[in-house]
């Protein structure tokens, strides 16, 4: 447990952690086991996520294992500035769906001498980066890169291959909408 000494040096000391990868690497498990333990050492955590992504559950983030932790869904990036009183550390789940203001708003609170972790996608289908995620990567202490498994060859998987004909930028989906792939296979499938 922390003294109140530890808990106002720990205020000093703010950073920024992020989790990326593509679909179905385990992203989201990695935030909700990193919040889980921040709870278990007596560390007031606050949960955000994207009100567009409805596709578990409205409150809840909720991993591809079902794995979940209430959340507070915002409209805005800075609806979080906002909603972050008295607490230790910030979640934040699916980044990538964020206005471009949420690294701005990440180092705000990490300068305020918070631990802000966020997980999201680091490319989009088409392989570009996404949406706030490279400004989060490059002012981030921390990075952790996971992946998934290609379902075609077995190997590591970094790319989120969509299956289907829609060129929009944000399609939620899971399995019938997209797969992992390989730099290998997803170069043979997009070419």
């Amino acid at each position: 447990m922390f003294l109140e000494n530890d808990v106002e040096r720990s205020r000093e000391k703010g950073w920024i952690e992020v989790i990326c990868g593509g679909m179905f690497s385990g992203k989201t498990e990695e935030l909700i086991r990193r919040l889980k333990r921040a709870r278990i050492a007596q560390l007031k955590v606050e949960i955000f996520k994207p009100g567009v992504d409805t596709r578990y559950d409205e409150e809840k983030v909720v991993s591809h294992d079902e794995n979940e932790i209430m959340s507070t869904p915002v409209p805005a990036s800075s609806n979080i500035l906002l909603l972050a009183n008295e607490v230790d550390v910030i979640g934040i789940d699916e980044a990538q769906f964020f206005d471009a203001e949420l690294p701005n708003v990440c180092n705000q609170l990490a300068n305020l001498g918070l631990r802000v972790i966020v997980a999201g996608l680091d490319m989009d289908f088409a392989g570009k980066p996404f949406g706030p995620m490279p400004a989060l990567l490059a002012t981030a202490e921390y990075i952790t890169k996971v992946h998934a498994i290609c379902v075609r060859c077995g190997s590591l998987a970094q790319y989120s291959h969509r299956k289907v004909a829609d060129k929009n930028l944000v399609l939620l989906g899971e399995t019938d909408a997209y797969e992992p792939l390989c730099r290998n296979c997803y170069d043979r499938v997009t070419k």
